[in-house]
């Protein structure tokens, strides 16, 4: 198992024209006490203000950029060489993630750069670091109960060389899980308590197995695909999720964001796993440290922790 105990981190994206410094971005990283960030992609003025500053990084490969890497060690070479070889003395990256949410027709890539960028740190002693992906719960088929998970026909393959590369280098497979987007697409069938962990009594039952809140659910649906390509030694990690604080009320709001990912934080902080997974925990990158103003008018904007002043949307951290 590649996780002993669940680490809670922060995405840190910049697609907005108001936002701080990455120097004071990483200041209030400390401040808060966050040990843990995801940068999508390798920006120089990011990377220099955390040099130092003991918060670990997973850093992200661009989907555009996967192609050349996957069919050129060379090119894997320099990318790492470009990227983390001037900083390994500095930061601590606990992930390389071949790119976010890739569409199943380009995953045949994913795997071949994965191997090229796991062959590129070997010279520089960087075998602590995991090689993974990000996958999105839209590979699934049905997913509803839990336990009809299963990976549509154009993703079957492509898995398949994704988790033979992580049973090899015994990495996790990170995936992108958003209950609210469930429950606001369908809130006639999910119930707000449900997506929010404010069950006490489960509200699916599945084979034996008691849901008491969707996040569990989506998890385990992707366990369920993973199941039925004869996967069972690789474990999950959260790249994302989250909860809008506006843009789509009432579904988004303070209130709901601040409940729901405070259970989720006491839930990963019980150890408890999922039912189809209990006791195995996780990584988790929150969703997202700022609200950014250049992402998709709506709920994209309204993801953040903190306003682009830095100041909180709600106690959190």
């Amino acid at each position: 198992m590649a996780v002993v105990y669940s680490a809670i981190g922060v995405n840190y994206g910049i697609i907005g024209d108001n936002l701080p410094l990455p120097k004071d971005s990483v200041a209030l990283l400390q401040r808060s006490n966050i040990k843990l960030v995801r940068l999508f992609e390798p920006v120089r003025e990011v990377l220099e203000a955390l040099r130092g500053a003991n918060i670990d990084v997973s850093i992200g490969i661009r989907n555009e950029h996967i192609a050349n890497i996957a069919r050129s060690q060379e090119a894997a070479n320099s990318w790492v060489n470009e990227y983390i070889a001037p900083y390994i003395n500095g930061i601590i990256f606990t992930h390389v993630t071949v790119g976010n949410e890739v569409e199943p027709a380009g995953l045949g890539d994913v795997a071949l750069a994965m191997n090229n960028i796991w062959n590129a740190l070997q010279p520089l002693g960087q075998t602590g670091i995991e090689i993974t992906t990000v996958i999105p719960m839209t590979v699934l088929g049905n997913s509803f109960p839990p336990s009809a998970g299963v990976f549509t026909e154009q993703a079957v393959g492509p898995m398949t060389d994704i988790t033979n590369f992580l049973v090899r280098t015994k990495g996790s497979l990170m995936i992108n899980v958003y209950p609210y987007f469930a429950y606001a697409s369908n809130p006639q069938q999910i119930s707000l308590d449900y997506a929010l962990f404010n069950l006490r009594e489960p509200t699916v039952h599945d084979n034996g197995l008691e849901y008491y809140n969707l996040f569990d659910a989506m998890v385990d649906a992707f366990y369920a695909a993973l199941e039925k390509i004869n996967v069972n030694s690789v474990f999950l990690s959260v790249a994302e999720t989250g909860w809008p604080t506006a843009g789509n009320e009432p579904y988004a709001s303070i209130e709901n964001a601040r409940v729901y990912n405070t259970n989720l934080r006491q839930h990963l902080q019980d150890r408890i796993g999922t039912p189809r997974r209990p006791n195995v925990e996780m990584d988790l990158f929150y969703f997202a440290l700022f609200n950014e103003n250049l992402k998709s008018a709506g709920v994209e904007q309204n993801f953040g922790f903190f306003y682009p002043n830095m100041q909180p949307v709600y106690p959190f951290w």
